[in-house]
């Protein structure tokens, strides 16, 4: 059905011009060939009723007379019709052969025969012939009333007009004139033809006169349809001023690409001039452009990598899985990530975000890379990265010395003194006072081994809240029943998380002492545990102490740093990095006067490393 619709604006016209001028031609020649049809059976009709009146007032007073003046009135049937017929036919001949094609006579009731029948050269044998009685003729007689009938008769078929003859008071016959039908059709097919020649030339005409007129507007029309194909490549491309109403549709569509074209420009030169590189592709993950920061950053050129697969440049070959084509294979947008981009022979550090691309009616049609060369600065803070542990270390080396040079000092002093003495009383009193020192130093160095080398973990499923209570049995000793009162407020749904027993158990403990040690008086820890909205545990351990000053709050994790007497400065660090080893997290909040709160957080599963989130 699509195909028998015209497409082009041409073909269009032609049919809607068909439609608009063939209707009403065709309506109004069908109309007036009704008209004129009509026009001539009613033309007929009076032409031979007139015939027939004509025939009517040649009879004179009737047959009768006409027998009585030739003696005939008593003689016999076949008499009586020849007398009449030699009175009557000579009237009928002249007014038939007046009018070409038409029949006429006369018919005797009494005699109940055709008395005339004109031209009598072609129907004198029709004389004497009785009509049949369904023949109209009866009717007319019979009725007294005119009547016009199309059909088969004495001379064929007709077009019969018929009047009775009625002579004072009474119906003595009737008069016919007819016309065959032949004859009237074949004035019809003439008229007609003439109609449907008249309503073609009319229907050519007005095709011709519509093209005509309509050529100048078609024309335009093919140079608008022209004009904006080439738009499609070149928005430098003008349509020529036209006039009228197309020249204002040409002069909008001119201006509508100046502005087209303006904004393009400004958008390539912001893509060109912006710093970070950009880069897009379509649906298909070829690269459709790429701004100079793009060329400039990856060596490569547009010409080199533009309609060519982002796979097969960035990513075949090379440890690298895009950002870019998974956010164009699943939609998920990557904002600001960090990573070792592989560009031409080399790899650089940059900062990248992905994002789909739509077009105006939400449709995929890309994606697009935004990414920032971030290797200088990535270098320039792993120079200070590298300053910053060296300072630690220096930090970390002026504690050790600190540490160990107290004890040192001590056994010295204690070494030289028994050099002087030879008393055992003496060696007995101070051997076991450089023995604790010595143990002091060799507790800070075993501290120390373990806070620098590598945590050895054996990960295994734990359940926090039974490590809890197998560590509060450790802490909840004489000196801390009467002093501190533990409670406890444990998940019920807590799920085993992956870690070391072992290693989680010197977390606790660390921050359980630290807590106890916080309270001068009677206090309170408590300690709750709970799962949070995503796949971790939560442990917070929280005291009624002293509190941290804001200053050495900062400081908490710092090895060597403490504000015990007797403290190494170590444990809080040994804790960080246990922490730090099961993927986890911890944060301190303190206020002076209102006690520490410990955060501790867990995932359920890391996998060594990729921890559930």
């Amino acid at each position: 059905m699509k195909r028998l619709v015209p497409q082009t604006l041409r073909n269009k016209m032609i049919l809607f011009t068909l439609i608009i001028v063939s209707i009403p031609i065709l309506l109004t020649g069908y109309i007036i060939k009704l008209e004129t049809q009509e026009a001539l059976l009613v033309e007929k009709q009076a032409k031979l009723f007139g015939i027939a009146l004509l025939l009517d007032n040649n009879l004179g007073e009737g047959y009768n007379e006409i027998l009585i003046s030739r003696s005939a009135d008593n003689a016999d049937r076949a008499t009586q019709i020849k007398a009449l017929n030699e009175v009557l036919k000579n009237y009928t001949d002249t007014l038939t052969s007046a009018y070409p094609g038409v029949g006429a006579g006369y018919y005797s009731m009494e005699l109940d025969a055709i008395i005339t029948y004109g031209p009598s050269d072609k129907y004198a044998d029709k004389v004497g012939i009785t009509i049949g009685p369904t023949h109209p003729g009866r009717k007319v007689m019979n009725t007294g009333e005119r009547l016009v009938e199309f059909a088969p008769m004495v001379r064929g078929d007709i077009m019969n007009a018929m009047i009775p003859i009625i002579r004072h008071g009474e119906v003595i016959g009737y008069i016919w004139a007819n016309e065959l039908t032949d004859d009237i059709h074949a004035q019809m097919a003439s008229m007609d033809y003439n109609i449907y020649l008249a309503v073609s030339i009319g229907i050519i005409v007005s095709l011709l006169l519509f093209f005509w007129m309509t050529k100048g507007f078609i024309h335009d029309v093919e140079t608008i349809k022209n004009g904006l194909e080439q738009l499609r490549f070149d928005l430098d491309h003008r349509l020529i001023p036209m006039e009228g109403e197309m020249g204002q549709i040409s002069d909008a569509i001119n201006h509508m690409t100046r502005s087209l074209l303006n904004a393009q420009t400004l958008n390539q030169n912001i893509m060109h001039s912006i710093a970070d590189g950009v880069i897009t592709v379509d649906i298909n993950g070829n690269i459709t452009s790429a701004n100079k920061s793009a060329e400039t950053l990856t060596g490569y050129t547009c010409s080199e990598i533009v309609d060519k697969p982002y796979k097969e440049i960035f990513c075949e070959g090379k440890h690298f899985n895009s950002l870019l084509l998974d956010t164009l294979a699943t939609g998920t947008n990557y904002i600001g990530i960090e990573m070792e981009y592989p560009v031409k022979n080399k790899d650089i550090y940059i900062s990248i975000s992905t994002s789909r691309l739509k077009d105006s009616t939400d449709k995929i049609i890309g994606a697009v890379v935004v990414f920032k060369d971030l290797t200088e600065q990535h270098r320039l803070q792993a120079q200070i990265l590298r300053a910053e542990r060296l300072a630690s270390l220096g930090e970390l080396m002026a504690g050790v010395a600190h540490e160990i040079r107290n004890p040192l000092t001590a056994i010295k002093g204690f070494v030289q003194y028994l050099q002087d003495t030879d008393t055992e009383e003496e060696r007995q009193e101070y051997m076991p006072v450089i023995i604790k020192e010595v143990d002091r130093v060799n507790r800070v160095i075993e501290t120390l081994l373990y806070f620098s080398r590598p945590c050895k973990t054996n990960y295994k499923l734990v359940d926090i809240n039974g490590l809890i209570k197998e560590t509060l049995v450790l802490v909840k000793n004489t000196g801390t029943k009467h002093k501190v009162e533990f409670r406890l407020q444990f998940g019920e749904t807590i799920p085993q998380i992956e870690g070391d027993a072992e290693q989680l158990k010197q977390v606790l403990l660390n921050l359980l002492i630290n807590a106890v040690q916080a309270i001068t008086g009677q206090g309170i820890v408590e300690i709750a545990t709970w799962q949070g909205p995503s796949s971790f545990v939560h442990v917070s351990i929280t005291d009624t102490g002293n509190g941290i000053t804001p200053a050495d709050l900062s400081k908490v994790f710092d090895p060597f740093f403490t504000t015990k007497v007797t403290g190494t400065g170590l444990g809080l660090a040994v804790v960080q990095r246990i922490i730090n080893a099961h993927y986890g997290r911890v944060d301190i909040q303190s206020e002076i006067g209102n006690g520490t709160a410990v955060t501790l957080q867990f995932p359920v599963l890391h996998h060594g490393g990729e921890a559930d989130e």
